[in-house]
């Protein structure tokens, strides 16, 4: 486990996308606290969660739900960590994603915001509220002009111009 002084935004961050993107849940031990809150915001029918899901082990569970049903997930954090004080408790940004759907082979683009809250104690994600504002779906046909775009875009750290 990081020390304390050790966990940026920029690092807890980056291991969830890693433990989303990558299908690797074991990494969110890593980045949350035992008792985290994950609440799900979606404005969109085209894809669904849970809204609020308490405790590391029922949140990696989300997380292998998903990755059981997507893959190719490439997610973009629309900021800069880097730029974040080590003491703050709060840091919001938005996110962009693209992926397929393994069964369909749909390909889908969505965007939202992402709020990240720290424990002041151990430094880890006691709170993360995601906000799904769109998800668009394509069909299949379209998931390497897709893919092509995205590996093109600087990852996972960029900006909407970007």
């Amino acid at each position: 486990m990081a020390e304390i002084s050790e966990l940026t935004f920029e690092k807890l961050i980056h291991t969830y996308i890693r433990a989303k993107d990558e299908n690797r849940p074991h990494l969110l031990a890593c980045a949350f606290s035992p008792i985290a809150v994950l609440e799900i915001n979606v404005n969109t029918s085209t894809i669904d969660f849970p809204p609020v899901t308490e405790g590391l082990e029922a949140i990696t569970g989300v997380l292998r739900k998903f990755s059981q049903t997507y893959e190719n997930i490439y997610t973009f954090c629309l900021a800069h960590p880097w730029l974040v004080a080590i003491e703050d408790p709060h840091y919001s940004f938005d996110w962009l994603v693209g992926m397929s759907e393994k069964e369909s082979g749909n390909v889908f683009v969505g965007c939202g915001r992402y709020d990240w809250y720290r424990c002041q104690g151990s430094g880890l994600i006691i709170q993360l509220k995601i906000t799904i504002e769109v998800m668009q779906v394509l069909p299949g046909e379209y998931l390497q002009a897709v893919l092509d775009w995205l590996t093109e875009i600087p990852y996972p750290w960029g900006t909407a111009n970007e």
